[in-house]
């Protein structure tokens, strides 16, 4: 029989418990900054869709079809979501035509079309999201023309 003295017992639980704290914590604080990015995304791209006027503006809230929203929205057709199963290349298919998608977009509303190229840098952490997210607000909530007439 294996026997702990208590009081080498009492560390080993205070270290685990203490770890289990700060493991919570990130992961709520890791929830919490996604749902914000969530909805700000979500947002946004009801925005854009909205002053491009589809009647649809509401379906930026649902994730996959998010996609198909913003394929339709950069006249390619929706369908093409579709290839999302497909493992990799599907994958990497619908990455490179959401990029073309968002170039007609961002042309759309009067933006120049290489700022879809920050989608490729969104997947730098901390800093690409950002940015993605600041191009995104100014194509949803800026507006060329007065910012053009100034």
């Amino acid at each position: 029989m294996i026997e702990i003295a208590f009081d080498e017992l009492i560390p080993a639980v205070l270290a685990g418990g203490i770890l289990g704290v700060l493991i919570a914590a990130s992961l709520t604080i890791i929830l919490i900054f996604a749902a914000v990015f969530y909805v700000y995304f979500s947002f946004a791209w009801m925005t854009i869709a909205d002053k491009l006027k589809h009647r649809h503006a509401w379906l930026a809230w649902v994730p996959m079809v998010r996609t198909a929203l913003i394929l339709d929205l950069g006249k390619l057709p929706w369908p093409l979501v579709f290839l999302y199963l497909i493992p990799v290349l599907g994958w990497v298919a619908i990455f490179i035509l959401l990029i073309v998608a968002k170039w007609n977009i961002f042309e759309r509303r009067n933006y120049p079309g290489w700022l879809s190229l920050s989608s490729i840098i969104m997947m730098i952490p901390k800093a690409g999201i950002m940015l993605y997210a600041v191009v995104l607000g100014f194509i949803a909530w800026g507006d060329r023309k007065k910012m053009l007439k100034v």
